[in-house]
């Protein structure tokens, strides 16, 4: 059986791409296609709510053309417009950040979030309730190291990010990390090595969760909120986007 996982990174810096594309690609089971997929349009991060808001129309775009992938991931940790994205799919989309919180959520009693700028831990925290997981969610920590600085000194990055979970365990009593960032790919092995906790990245579970989904035959409901769009016009910008 042949499964084909799209993994959308919703910013455009393709050097990201490569990187998420990567761990996908090292999770996944035989048989299973991985292809990186990068937006024509959007933000080079997503560090803000303007930037997530910018990067939806990019990452559905994607989707709306990729006629051949069985299901999607979306590699960022604020999970952008994933509801919009389950709408026009038809086939399994998971959110970077609710496989990773989820999975966590599986390994311990709690979990730790270390995450990548301080104005967006607030929209962690907003996440994990939304997935029925804030009293899983034990603290969201911010290392603050830029999205696109996580790839210029990875010897430093691990670093940092190896000192705030260690904090964060301290403080929180934790008993796993999540990475909460799609750019800390690639870190989980020694990271969980240097702790002794497992130490979650959603570009992985999120993977292994599609690829499940797709062995399984499951597709999404398309009942209720989740049913596709309804048919209207859209002008400007957006006129590419109207549905018939």
């Amino acid at each position: 059986m042949t499964i084909r996982i799209s993994v959308i990174n919703p910013n455009t810096t393709s050097s990201m791409t490569a990187l998420i594309e990567g761990e996908a690609r090292r999770v996944a089971g035989p048989g299973t296609v991985v292809t990186g997929r990068t937006p024509a349009m959007g933000p080079a991060s997503i560090e803000s709510h303007y930037d997530e808001a910018l990067a939806v129309p990019g990452l559905l775009e994607v989707i709306r053309e990729d006629a051949e992938a069985d299901a999607f991931v979306l590699a960022c940790f604020g999970d952008p417009g994933l509801d919009a994205a389950r709408e026009v799919a038809s086939r399994p989309v998971i959110g970077i950040a609710e496989a990773a919180m989820k999975t966590a959520s599986l390994l311990g009693r709690s979990f730790s979030v270390v995450t990548t700028l301080s104005r967006t831990v607030g929209r962690a925290w907003d996440l994990a309730r939304v997935y029925g997981l804030e009293r899983q969610c034990a603290g969201v920590h911010a290392c603050d190291i830029p999205v696109l600085e996580l790839e210029e000194d990875r010897d430093r990055t691990y670093g940092v990010i190896l000192a705030f979970a260690k904090t964060a365990m301290a403080q929180d009593g934790s008993d796993a990390i999540v990475l909460g960032c799609a750019g800390m790919a690639g870190l989980p092995e020694l990271l969980t090595a240097e702790l002794g906790v497992p130490v979650v990245d959603g570009v992985a579970a999120a993977t292994v969760m599609a690829e499940g989904l797709v062995r399984q035959g499951l597709r999404p409901s398309t009942h209720g909120e989740l049913a596709p769009p309804p048919p209207k016009a859209y002008t400007g910008l957006l006129a590419g986007f109207g549905r018939r």
